[in-house]
């Protein structure tokens, strides 16, 4: 047991083949969505003849202070530690939004997209403000799906919202 924790292999099995464990008990993340997407891919292995592996290098995480932060996938530094600092491009926009632009001293927000250059595909996309765990939820579906910087770019972007900074960012 590491660090108290249950360790479980990518089926969520124990070292006992017919025991399995999720959520805060396990060597993993121990976040809600997390144990509740452990159960079901188990229950769907169980009882349904699934075979999903819950994916723990793509959690969306959340603080809710104000203003907002949000993450999805590698941090600037991962990545880089990761894939090399000549292989990652890193794009990022602060700005204040339309909404707070009048008066000039509303919140900023600040906005970070990490790129494989090879592939071009999204490592990691990060934000600070307001609304940021919505975005960058709507965000993890894309990454999740292989999305591309490319992709982000060429989708057009609704206006005026804090969101079309992310298909705009060069």
């Amino acid at each position: 047991h590491e660090f108290n924790r249950i360790l479980v292999n990518q089926s969520q099995q124990t070292n006992i083949d017919h025991i399995y464990a999720v959520g805060d008990v396990t060597n993993r993340v121990n976040l809600t969505p997390v144990a509740v997407d452990e159960g079901r891919a188990v229950a769907d292995r169980l009882f349904a003849s699934g075979n999903r592996i819950v994916n723990h290098e793509l959690i969306a995480t959340a603080v809710f202070t104000q203003p907002e932060f949000a993450s999805i996938g590698l941090s600037e530094e991962a990545a880089i530690k990761s894939f090399g600092s000549d292989a990652v491009k890193v794009f990022r926009a602060k700005f204040r939004s339309l909404q707070q632009a009048l008066p000039a001293r509303g919140p900023r927000c600040i906005l970070k997209l990490i790129v494989d250059i090879k592939t071009d595909r999204i490592l990691g996309c990060h934000m600070v403000g307001s609304h940021a765990a919505e975005i960058i939820q709507m965000a993890a579906i894309s990454i999740g799906m292989g999305a591309t910087k490319k992709d982000f770019d060429n989708t057009m972007a609704l206006h005026p919202s804090i969101s079309e900074e992310f298909v705009t960012m060069t």
